[in-house]
């Protein structure tokens, strides 16, 4: 979990990270995980107003992997929710196979980056 934390009307929000070790398919664009999981959460890839769990995602590849990963910020309530639409989104879409999915503690250098989705959210 991570730990930037803002109490408002909605609750509590956190910030937590998802990732994802995967291959993707020969010819699949990398953007298009990101596009999968961010329709999972917002209805589309391209969407008007703000989403409803504030993320960002980002993906390193290599010739034989690609390391994903959704740092969102949510509610404890909606942690849950919110990592089981990402892992479906990831095992759902065509383009790549899923090795392995699992939450990981916040990293210093992402400390920004949930701050700003955090005023974001």
């Amino acid at each position: 979990m991570g730990s930037v934390r803002r109490e408002d009307g909605e609750g509590q929000l956190t910030a937590f990270v998802h990732e994802a070790e995967l291959q993707l398919e020969r010819g699949t664009d990398p953007a298009a995980v990101g596009a999968a999981v961010t329709t999972a959460l917002c209805g589309h890839w391209e969407h008007e107003g703000p989403c409803r769990w504030a993320h960002n995602n980002d993906i390193e590849t290599s010739d034989e992997m690609a390391n994903f990963r959704t740092l969102f910020v949510a509610s404890a309530d909606d942690e849950h929710e919110v990592r089981e639409r990402i892992e479906r989104a990831l095992r759902e879409a065509p383009g790549w196979v899923v090795f392995e999915t699992r939450p990981r503690p916040l990293l210093p250098a992402e400390q920004p980056l949930a701050r700003r989705l955090e005023l974001s959210a």
